[in-house]
């Protein structure tokens, strides 16, 4: 995402895109359907853990770890195999996100190279860091060509410069922008998606959209499967209104179902039947 000549705030202008607006009141319809539920008045924590692990689940089961929801649940080992090792990156993430919320605003380049710690669980010389010159990313699921590092350092660049000024543009714009960015830079050796959609996450919830963490996107993305999410990543990168207004409404639609995954919960809770 280039900010050469942009206007001041340029992720409000991209909240003028055609059907961005019609995206984002969809969402807070959404969200606001599940914090009003009457279970969320007494029993938010159990919801918001119930989000943290289907989220993860959905978000390794895009980076190739597609588990049940209850084999997530009962393993306690994930130090096996490679899928395992996904699905155990996941969960750890979800769990640091929500110790970052404060870090975010004033540093969002020490954030995502804590992500990348966190998800690594290793001392490698490359984690922790964006890559340098000839250096790979390992995220099988992204084919589109690989941005050389100076492109990757500039445009992180440019990205926390966005996040530290601020942006008056509504927080789905913003996630959608940070998400698809870091997706597309594939920055780290590693766990680029995990961590992208971790990103995600920390801004939706830090911006007050989903203060307590019960609409998880990585669910509606994951549901709305791979090709899907691959074919609006394409907008994205497109750099086109309509590639980024695609994208934006993708990302919209993955937190509708992350809600409606939340509000079920809570049905199920009501019900006693969970």
């Amino acid at each position: 995402m280039s900010t050469t000549g942009a206007t001041a705030d340029p992720l409000a202008a991209l909240g003028a895109l055609p059907g961005v607006a019609e995206s984002v009141e969809s969402v807070r319809k959404s969200v606001d359907r599940v914090y009003g539920h009457r279970i969320m008045r007494r029993r938010s924590n159990e919801i918001t853990s119930e989000a943290a692990l289907r989220g993860a689940r959905g978000s390794a089961a895009l980076s190739g770890a597609d588990w049940a929801l209850e084999e997530v649940r009962r393993r306690t080992d994930f130090s096996g195999d490679a899928d395992a090792r996904v699905v155990g990156a996941a969960l750890r993430l979800t769990a640091e996100a929500g110790q970052l919320l404060s870090i975010w605003r004033q540093s969002p380049l020490r954030v995502l190279a804590r992500l990348h710690l966190v998800a690594a669980a290793s001392s490698d010389e490359t984690v922790g860091r964006p890559r340098q010159q000839g250096e790979p990313a390992d995220e099988p699921l992204v084919e589109l060509p690989l941005p050389d590092a100076a492109e990757v350092h500039g445009r992180l660049e440019g990205l926390s410069e966005l996040i530290i000024q601020g942006s008056s543009a509504p927080a789905l714009v913003t996630a959608a922008i940070v998400h698809g960015e870091l997706l597309a830079l594939r920055p780290f050796s590693s766990h680029n998606g995990l961590i992208a959609r971790t990103a995600e996450r920390i801004v939706l919830v830090g911006s007050g959209l989903d203060p307590k963490s019960v609409c998880p996107a990585e669910v509606g993305h994951a549901e709305q499967g791979r090709a899907a999410y691959l074919a609006a990543l394409d907008g994205y990168v497109s750099g086109t209104p309509e590639g980024m207004g695609a994208w934006i409404a993708h990302c919209g639609r993955a937190t509708e179902l992350g809600a409606r995954e939340s509000t079920a919960v809570c049905e199920a809770l009501q019900r006693g039947a969970a």
